[in-house]
């Protein structure tokens, strides 16, 4: 990469630039998948190319790649959560789990794979990546509530794993709240899911709906995890509500466009962390990631995105 205050020391044999901006001009494509809404959170499906504006860093960007409900195959991580609070819930939970999976695979690319993993204590992965409904439901039907959850663990663990698969990568969360045995912290999940592109959804259970014994804070966490990787928080009741909150995960990974550019002219800071900004017309809201790590103004290296 040649910054400009690179080019212009080249270019006049020494001379100091140290007070001008610093602009990235030269890296690989940044790929955004993104969600959109109306004001009635209807979705909506038949948007242009020339309809979305991205920033990077502020910096408007062009369009270079562009797919409506694209066709990108899903890679998803379901993390479910056995934590010992889960117990007398976690034999409904696991057959709304099980009617998701076969919707997944029954429509849509047929590269479509899932990877299963659940938390307590420990985080385990039940399974590879597959589309074998079968693997998936010995799985399933093995799960015991214990004590303890490390729901950041999870995610960091399955973030870590995504990174370098191909398509479009999703975190699937179902728990009740938060966390209590991670060694990693909720800046460390985050940004783990960030490094990999990963949209985090999240079911939240909840076995206590009063404010009183509810765990705001977890809740508060799963939401911001959400909003930063371009997914959302769901809280429905148990049985036909977690049906519907698969379903309605379901129609927006169906929905979803995917957008790409090359940044050009974007202002560099010492937080390689860029700052992302998708806007579409009128009152519409887009749901997308809200950046990803790339490059500082003393870095020439490429960071993951």
């Amino acid at each position: 990469m040649i910054s400009l205050r690179s080019a212009g020391a080249l270019a006049l044999c020494g001379f100091a630039f140290a007070q001008q901006t610093t602009f990235r001009v030269d890296v690989s494509l940044v790929r955004v998948l993104a969600t959109v809404k109306d004001s009635a959170g209807r979705l909506i499906g038949t948007l242009e190319k020339g309809d979305f504006q991205i920033f990077d860093n502020g910096a408007p960007q062009q369009v270079a790649i562009f797919e409506r409900r694209t066709e990108q195959p899903l890679v998803v991580s379901l993390l479910i959560d056995n934590s010992g609070s889960t117990a007398k819930d976690l034999k409904y939970e696991l057959e709304s789990v099980n009617r998701f999976l076969r919707a997944l695979f029954a429509e849509g690319n047929p590269k479509d794979a899932l990877a299963l993993y659940s938390f307590n204590y420990e985080v385990r992965k039940l399974t590879h990546f597959t589309r074998n409904h079968a693997t998936l439901e010995r799985a399933l039907h093995g799960l015991k509530s214990e004590a303890g959850t490390s729901l950041y663990d999870a995610i960091w663990l399955a973030s870590e794993e995504l990174e370098n698969r191909d398509g479009r990568k999703v975190i699937l969360v179902v728990t009740d709240g938060g966390d209590t045995t991670s060694t990693k912290d909720f800046h460390a999940a985050l940004k783990a899911a960030q490094l990999a592109d990963a949209v985090i959804y999240s079911i939240l259970v909840m076995p206590i709906t009063n404010d009183a014994g509810r765990n705001i804070g977890g809740e508060h966490a799963l939401t911001t995890l959400g909003q930063r990787t371009g997914g959302r928080v769901f809280a429905p009741s148990l049985g036909a509500g977690v049906d519907k909150a698969f379903t309605d995960i379901l129609k927006e990974l169906r929905t979803q466009y995917l957008l790409g550019y090359y940044p050009k002219n974007v202002p560099l800071t010492s937080d390689p962390f860029h700052k992302l900004e998708i806007k579409a017309p009128d009152d519409l809201r887009v749901s997308a990631r809200n950046g990803y790590y790339g490059e500082t103004e003393t870095s020439s290296v490429p960071k993951r995105r």
